[in-house]
């Protein structure tokens, strides 16, 4: 699974250089980039979650999603009580981004690929269970660390987000025993199969708008760091263990909870009218060190899981 895993990252760190280089070529700019996210977000990782439900329903995979979503909920549990104890507020104007960051995940555009890749579509369907949870957890708590009060409206917005809906219609199908009409779902496997060139392409782009020598000298950038990508899925791995879930469920919640810092704070603090350069800093910074560390923790997870 290591060799795996680090196969896959390399694949997605060519992709990575080639966003940066479009960027810096000029070939598409941050305007593009946005409309690649809506994209990414509204119409292919949709699909590919309805799609990954496409398989004979069998009470073990029933099993592993239950399993999933319960693990996906105590897992976001971990992240807020640790954000909470290992970032103070005092003193610190962008205490919210640093919370937001530390906690939530970028389980969809970073997490999709890699699960893909060394687990297959049950892994991806197991997947779709902890995007679900982090879509609740990230327009309810999410939303009010980000802006320190919470907002019906905008948690009815988010709850009835492509991902969300498309997960609940996969289950559907998925429960009632409904295959899509082959002609329409190889359509639709072409636009899924976008997903990892156009994820890691505009985490590229993000990269290319940061000044990477000016992030280095935050430190305040390591820590959050620290937290996010070796601290939460550390206690994680913990938890994993202890439990003895099935190889497959544990190794998705891991994949999950080890990848970079979520898009969506960027996009929270953009519309919630916060340090967004800050919170795109965090994002960039912590895509590139993920490329390192979730090798290292599914190194770890292979001789503990």
């Amino acid at each position: 699974m290591f060799l795996i895993i680090v196969n896959q990252i390399v694949k997605m760190l060519l992709l990575l250089l080639l966003g940066i280089f479009c960027y810096r070529k000029k070939l598409i700019d941050q305007t593009g980039s946005k409309m690649l996210a809506n994209l990414l977000l509204m119409i292919v990782n949709p699909m590919l979650a309805v799609l990954s439900l496409q398989v004979d329903y069998s009470p073990q995979l029933v099993h592993g999603l239950l399993l999933s979503y319960l693990a996906a909920f105590l897992t976001h549990i971990v992240g807020c009580i640790l954000s909470t104890a290992l970032i103070r507020t005092k003193g610190n104007p962008d205490c919210g981004i640093d919370r937001f960051s530390a906690m939530y995940s970028n389980c969809g555009f970073i997490g999709i690929p890699l699960v893909q890749s060394i687990l297959g579509g049950e892994g991806v369907l197991y997947l779709t269970a902890y995007m679900t949870v982090f879509n609740i957890f990230s327009w309810t708590h999410g939303m009010m660390v980000m802006t320190g009060n919470f907002s019906p409206k905008e948690l009815l917005k988010g709850l009835l987000s492509p991902m969300i809906l498309s997960s609940l219609l996969g289950l559907l199908l998925f429960f009632a025993e409904i295959r899509i009409p082959a002609l329409l779902a190889d359509s639709m496997n072409y636009v899924a199969s976008m997903n990892t060139p156009l994820a890691m392409m505009i985490a590229g782009i993000s990269v290319a708008q940061t000044n990477l020598f000016g992030m280095l000298k935050n430190k305040k950038m390591y820590l959050i760091s620290l937290v996010k990508l070796l601290v939460l899925p550390a206690s994680v791995l913990s938890g994993l263990a202890a439990a003895h879930l099935p190889s497959t469920v544990a190794c998705t919640i891991l994949v999950a909870a080890a990848c970079p810092v979520a898009a969506t704070g960027t996009a929270f603090a953009l519309r919630f009218q916060k340090n967004y350069r800050y919170a795109s800093e965090l994002y960039a910074f912590t895509t590139i060190a993920s490329l390192v560390t979730i090798p290292l923790l599914m190194f770890v997870a292979e001789r503990i899981l």
